[in-house]
């Protein structure tokens, strides 16, 4: 397989440990691609459902997931940067660590061509996750449960010829009180950002996609491997990219594409 050189990778929001992760995908993801810095935003693993379901939900691909990133590693030299998310905070008591060149944080700056990013996982800012835990829980109960009904549904769709569609992305897009939060917690990471005198902000966390600017800084939001298969990368001139892991295949292999994906 031919490899896409770029200088940083950025993907968050892998939950390995539900039922719902695209483990795989994200893995083959991963072996299409060679960089200098691989970042893993946060809920790569996902402790919350391995807690309640116990090591049984670990599968054995999941483990493939980590080989990947561990050739990466051992035969590129790459660079990993494991940033701490709310669903695996069960690193805490491990951060900070810094081994050969795997880098254990909860957030860094991330300087490339003469700017700064801050980069954080994005939990820490949602009023929900920081100050409600409960709150949280009883939210990631509905969309997991959103999840299973998007799934017979998409089977549904599929058997018609219809391609895949989600409940979850057209309520973040269309429903107001969505649309809202979504701004806000965009707007508090953007002037975090700007108090550390930042060009811009990576995270991930609200599973939303997102490259645009507020003012002079650039928001980057990673997205999820969940639904919408997608992650950040920057190229050799520092230009970002949000690329598109689609689900079709050409010629035998998955193909990767600038996101949105066309319809």
């Amino acid at each position: 397989m031919k490899r896409t050189f770029y200088s940083t990778v950025v993907i968050s929001d892998v939950h390995l440990g539900t039922a719902f992760s695209k483990t795989r995908e994200a893995a083959e993801f991963l072996r299409s691609v060679d960089c200098e810095r691989l970042i893993l935003n946060g809920d790569i693993i996902d402790g919350w459902h391995l807690r309640n379901r116990s090591w049984r939900a670990w599968k054995r691909h999941h483990l493939l997931f980590f080989r990947v990133i561990m050739k990466m590693m051992e035969n590129r030299g790459t660079e990993v940067i494991y940033v701490r998310g709310n669903h695996d905070d069960f690193l805490d008591h491990l951060i900070p660590l810094h081994f050969s060149n795997l880098k254990l944080a909860r957030d860094f700056i991330h300087c490339s061509h003469g700017k700064r990013y801050y980069v954080t996982h994005g939990d820490i800012f949602d009023n929900v996750t920081s100050h409600a835990r409960w709150l949280s829980r009883l939210g990631d109960t509905a969309y997991t449960l959103l999840l299973h009904a998007n799934r017979w549904y998409n089977r549904y769709r599929a058997l018609r010829g219809k391609p895949y569609y989600s409940f979850a992305r057209a309520m973040k897009q269309k429903v107001k009180t969505a649309v809202s939060y979504i701004s806000g917690f965009e707007e508090a990471l953007v002037n975090v950002a700007r108090a550390k005198q930042c060009d811009g902000v990576i995270c991930g966390h609200i599973h939303h996609a997102e490259d645009k600017f507020y003012g002079p800084v650039r928001y980057l939001n990673s997205g999820d491997w969940v639904e919408s298969l997608t992650a950040l990368a920057e190229d050799e001139a520092g230009e970002w990219h949000l690329l598109y892991h689609d689900r079709a295949m050409a010629d035998g292999q998955a193909v990767t594409t600038l996101y949105p994906p066309v319809a």
